[in-house]
């Protein structure tokens, strides 16, 4: 039997929000940004939720009909269709999303701010890709392939329209889920300050 998926509404935002709270708690990296069971307990849902409204703003969310898992996803569009001048210097009001994100979340850890910063660093530039910013799933659903059906309906259209992916996998574990849906290393490894490693991770587009 197939996983039912659609696509999240603003009305899903607390559905989502949660599954990613509950699935992430014992990430590596929300550990390393939320040092601390209880500072995590109490704080980690509103970076979950400046997450969830952004990808709804920008992207796009897919959800397992029974709520018990879900996909964040951004289109990133290629150097080729954003051209600058070549002098061109950044907008003075152009935003600040790390810093705004903190000063949201928790303006006196500098962490929610440099994660942002530095998944940003090592983001792959050129080509148009899909962007998996997350996935969740249930813990007590996790191991019954929802993740990988997420994903590879997506990474399936992919496929049909000759455009690659790119994530960070945040986990021994994930990176090897990703791996077998036919994600590479960059390499180029995120060693987080004192803490833990992520992985960017590309796939081209496979051909039929």
């Amino acid at each position: 039997m197939g996983v039912a998926i659609r696509t999240a509404g603003e009305d899903d935002r607390d559905t989502v929000v949660r599954l990613l709270d509950e699935a992430f708690q014992d990430d590596p990296v929300s550990g390393w940004v939320f040092p601390g069971e209880e500072y995590r307990r109490r704080t980690h849902h509103r970076l979950m939720g400046a997450f969830t409204d952004i990808v709804l703003a920008d992207g796009w969310i897919d959800l397992t009909e029974d709520g018990a898992a879900c996909a964040l996803w951004l289109s990133v569009p290629g150097e080729e269709d954003t051209p600058q001048e070549p002098d061109e210097e950044p907008a003075e009001d152009a935003e600040d999303v790390p810093a705004q994100v903190r000063e949201a979340v928790d303006p006196d850890n500098e962490r929610v701010e440099s994660i942002a910063r530095l998944t940003e660093d090592i983001h792959p530039s050129g080509p148009a890709h899909a962007y998996l910013w997350m996935i969740g799933v249930a813990p007590e659903r996790q191991g019954e392939g929802l993740g990988t059906a997420l994903i590879a309906s997506v990474l399936d259209r992919c496929d049909r329209d000759g455009l690659p992916a790119y994530l960070e996998a945040s986990s021994e574990r994930s990176k090897g889920l990703y791996e077998r849906l036919g994600f590479a290393c960059t390499g180029r490894v995120l060693h987080l300050p004192d803490g833990p490693r992520m992985w960017p991770m590309w796939r081209e587009p496979r051909r039929s």
